[in-house]
């Protein structure tokens, strides 16, 4: 008789889009269950369709009630998530005089608001079974306030800091959080049009965003990182800037 096949685990991921997001699904999809989180569920159904292991939720992250019952039904249909990635977004551009202040707060729930909110509803889990990971995609916003990034950059540093709280929290506990800060312009169809006359390796590839992201989840515990600053080789180092 044929041994059972140990149940994969299970991996929680907000934001897929068709970038980062989309790779990261599958990235971890190879080894877990993978619970998709987005508003769009014809992209969610397409994924599902096309990768083995990966899970339609359809859920907007600034709807706590929506997200927790959300997280409720993911461990009721796959179990509780052992790695959770908040890599969902909200972003605007202007300086502090142009922007529309609610833009601002709608990207605190975004960006800030909901990771609190996630952590909540899975961290109790992964402290009784005394593992577990998460994994905040961020960018050099966290790091400086750039005059026209003045209604996101509030809400990225906002989210690291609340994400290092977590790390000290439940480092202890066997928890591993980590923030990767993108400094870079990700691959994508809009940003190729945007920056037509740039080479291909000017481009940080979401593949290689997720492979990051996937060997945080999994590092040893005696050389756990928080911070990742990720850039293509030719970048100028605009987190010093």
């Amino acid at each position: 008789m044929a041994e059972e096949s140990t149940p994969k685990k299970v991996c929680l991921i907000t934001g897929v889009g068709p970038g980062t997001g989309t790779a990261l699904v599958r990235r971890f999809a190879e080894d877990y269950q993978v619970a998709m989180l987005a508003r769009s569920p014809q992209r969610l159904q397409k994924l599902s369709d096309e990768i083995t292991n990966a899970h339609a939720f359809v859920c907007d992250v600034t709807d706590v009630d929506g997200l927790r019952a959300t997280v409720q039904d993911i461990r009721t249909h796959l179990g509780a998530p052992t790695v959770v990635i908040h890599n969902a977004v909200g972003g605007a551009f202007g300086t502090f005089l142009e922007i529309d202040p609610e833009v601002l707060a709608q990207n605190f729930q975004v960006n800030t608001m909901a990771l609190l909110y996630l952590a909540q509803e899975t961290a109790p889990a992964m402290i009784e079974q005394g593992e577990g990971a998460i994994v905040v995609t961020g960018n050099t916003s966290a790091f400086r306030g750039v005059a026209h990034f003045a209604g996101f950059a509030p809400t990225k540093a906002a989210q690291r800091i609340l994400a290092e709280a977590m790390a000290r929290d439940l480092g202890p506990k066997g928890v591993h959080v980590s923030f990767v800060a993108i400094d870079a312009v990700i691959d994508l169809e809009w940003t190729r049009k945007r920056f037509a006359d740039k080479p291909d390796d000017f481009f940080c590839q979401p593949d290689d965003i997720a492979a990051e992201c996937f060997r945080l989840a999994h590092q040893p515990r005696s050389a756990w990182s928080f911070s990742s600053v990720i850039r293509p080789f030719g970048e100028n180092w605009s987190l010093n800037q």
